[in-house]
């Protein structure tokens, strides 16, 4: 295809663009891929004692939109944009507030792959879930003729849906490295989930980016306290986490098959 390759990351927080699709990002802003972040919150309750006294919504608001900023930068997307939904709430959105804001972007940005959490949000965070599930309905929405959002776009088909994953190798890593990853919901506890290998449709050796994506995540100082001691891994150390990108291909109109993919665009190049 001749038009320019365009590629939409959906994610809810400043710092999942680093630590989970930081590598992949890196890579396809290399290969001269147009990346889009949109994030749809700003990280309002991500706080760690470490990083010093909480200054409220607002203040948070601030620091992690700039960390968000600098690991853009880093990262060489094209684009950072905001639904504007507080940290925690993103399951208490409107539906058809925020799946008319998601569906004014992708008409907006026109991407051929569009990549964000499974349903599993994956590791059970209920803004994960949500962004999951409204951004699958924003791309039903997005290629309908009758549906008008606010901007009265015409309409956009996505070519390729993917959902951001990890292998249980992963998960070990995690586990050994910072105690892995969870958190209490309802009185229950939601634990880091893996894919079986031979569930997971696309593996991406982005190996060669590993030193943006230690740069970007350097950026989310705010953070880094929760994942320690990673924030001191060398470049080999980081490729047990950053070095392979691991993704399920949820729908794709231009190929399909039990091949493993290497490549997001393969079908679109």
């Amino acid at each position: 295809m001749n038009e320019a390759l365009r590629l939409l990351a959906v994610f809810p927080h400043p710092d999942d663009e680093s630590l989970g699709l930081g590598s992949t990002l890196a890579r396809y802003s290399s290969e001269g891929v147009e990346t889009f972040l949109l994030c749809a919150t700003r990280g309002e309750r991500g706080w760690f004692d470490s990083a010093g006294p909480n200054p409220g919504l607002e203040g948070v608001a601030r620091i992690r939109e700039a960390e968000l900023r600098c690991a853009a930068e880093n990262l060489g997307l094209h684009e950072v944009s905001f639904l504007d939904y507080i940290d925690g709430d993103v399951d208490q959105a409107r539906p058809e507030e925020i799946i008319g804001k998601i569906v004014s972007h992708i008409r907006r940005i026109k991407p051929q792959v569009v990549v964000t959490f499974g349903p599993d949000g994956a590791y059970g965070h209920p803004d994960h879930i949500a962004l999951s599930q409204f951004t699958n309905a924003a791309l039903v929405c997005a290629a309908d003729r009758n549906f008008v959002d606010a901007n009265l776009q015409p309409p956009h088909r996505v070519l390729k849906l993917y959902y951001m994953v990890d292998p249980q190798d992963i998960v070990n890593v995690a586990n050994e490295a910072f105690g892995g990853i969870s958190m209490e919901i309802d009185g229950v506890t939601r634990s880091h989930v893996s894919w079986p290998d031979w569930q997971i449709t696309t593996w991406l050796d982005n190996n060669n980016y590993l030193d943006r994506v230690q740069k970007a995540m350097l950026c989310h100082k705010s953070q880094i306290p929760g994942y320690h001691p990673i924030d001191q891994w060398s470049l080999a150390e980081l490729a047990r986490i950053f070095g392979t990108g691991h993704f399920y291909r949820a729908f794709s109109l231009v190929n399909g098959g039990r091949k493993v993919e290497t490549d997001l665009f393969e079908g679109l190049r």
